[in-house]
C-alpha cells in the first residue's frame, strides 16, 4: 500500500546560500535562498519547513575515509584536493557542507513518515569515499541511502540521478552494494569525463529534447521495477539539463523538466514507496529564471500550483 501523504515535508536552512565566493565563480550560491523566497512568495508557509541539523563527524565517518572527513574538517587538505572540489577552504563552507548533508539525511527520514519530502538542496553526487569533485564534497545520497538501510525496514534504495552530469560518485560508492541501484541520466559528452558504472546508464547525446529524454527515463524506471524492486527512492532532479542552462548541453524545455518530476514521482506513489527528492545541479546565470526551472519539482508535487 502506498504512503499516505497529508503533505510533501519541505527540508530548508538560511546557511544553504551563505558562502562567500570568490567573485565571477561558477557556482550559483544563491538558488536555494531563492528557491525559499519563491515558495514563500507563492504562499507555503514558513512553518512547513524543517530545519536539518550539521551532520556529526560520526556519522560521516560511518560512510566516507576518516583521513579524507579530518582533512576537510580541519582545513588540511591540499590545494590540489581543493581545486578538484572546486570551493575555497573556509569555516563557512565546513559549516554549509555538513548542514546540507544534513539536510538530506533529515529528508529522507521525513520521507518516510509521510512518502514524500524535499530538500531545497543536495545532490552532492561528484563525492567519493575519499576525495570530492565537480563542486561536491560528501555524497549525501548514498550517506542517506545507506543510513535508511541500517536505521529502518529498507532493505532496497534506488538512486535515481537525471542531473545531467553522471553521478560517478553515487555509483563508485555503491558499486559492491547490492541493496542500492544507481541509475543515471546524463549528458554522454560532459562532466565527468571519465565516467563510472552504475547499474543503469542512460547516456544522452548533446542537444536531446523532451521527447527523446522522456522515453529514455520511462524505459529506465521500467527497467528498475522489473530489476530491483525498492523500497524507497533517492531522487536528483538537477535542472541542468534545460535547454538554457550554461553548463547543460541538453535542450529540455521548463515543461519537459516539469513532466520527468512528475514521471519519477508519479513512478514512486505507482510503486507504493517513499520518495526523498533533492534539487541538484542548475547553472543558469539568470538566477530568477533557475529558480523558476528549479521549481518544477514543487509544482509536481503539488507545493505549489502547476
Amino acid at each position: 500500500m502506498a504512503p499516505v501523504i497529508f503533505m510533501t515535508e519541505l527540508v530548508y536552512h538560511p546557511i544553504y546560500s551563505r558562502l562567500e565566493l570568490p567573485s565571477h565563480h561558477r557556482f550559483p550560491i544563491q538558488k536555494y535562498a531563492a528557491i525559499y523566497a519563491s515558495l514563500i512568495a507563492a504562499g507555503v508557509s514558513p512553518s512547513r519547513f524543517h530545519t536539518p541539523e550539521a551532520i556529526s563527524r560520526q556519522l560521516l565517518n560511518q560512510v566516507f575515509d576518516h583521513q579524507y572527513v579530518d582533512d576537510f574538517l580541519n582545513g588540511s587538505l591540499c590545494p590540489k584536493a581543493m581545486r578538484r572540489i572546486g570551493f575555497p577552504w573556509s569555516e563557512q563552507l565546513v559549516a554549509r557542507t555538513l548542514t546540507a548533508v544534513g539536510g538530506t539525511l533529515l529528508t529522507s527520514q521525513l520521507a518516510l513518515a509521510s512518502g514524500l519530502a524535499l530538500n531545497l538542496t543536495g545532490g552532492y553526487h561528484h563525492g567519493f569515499a575519499d576525495f570530492g569533485s565537480g563542486f561536491c564534497i560528501f555524497n549525501d545520497l548514498y550517506l542517506s541511502a545507506r543510513h535508511l538501510i541500517a536505521h529502518s525496514d529498507i532493505e532496497k534504495v534506488l538512486i535515481i540521478d537525471c542531473d545531467v552530469h553522471q553521478g560517478d560518485g553515487t555509483a563508485s560508492l555503491s558499486r559492491e552494494d547490492e541493496q542500492i541501484f544507481t541509475v543515471s541520466l546524463h549528458g554522454a559528452k560532459n562532466f565527468p569525463y571519465r565516467k563510472q558504472i552504475s547499474d543503469l546508464d542512460i547516456d544522452l547525446d548533446s542537444h536531446t529534447q523532451d521527447d527523446e529524454y522522456l522515453t529514455a527515463l520511462h524505459q529506465a524506471l521500467l527497467v528498475c521495477e522489473r530489476s530491483f524492486q525498492p523500497d524507497f527512492i533517492l531522487y536528483d532532479a538537477g535542472v541542468d539539463i534545460h535547454q538554457h542552462d550554461d553548463l547543460g548541453l541538453l535542450a529540455i524545455s521548463t515543461q519537459g523538466v516539469l513532466e520527468r518530476d512528475k514521471m519519477v514521482l508519479a513512478y514512486a506513489k505507482q510503486l507504493g514507496v517513499p520518495l526523498a527528492a533533492v534539487i541538484g545541479g542548475g547553472y543558469q546565470r539568470d538566477i530568477a529564471a533557475l529558480t523558476d526551472v528549479h521549481l518544477s519539482l514543487f509544482r509536481a508535487a503539488g507545493v505549489i500550483p502547476d
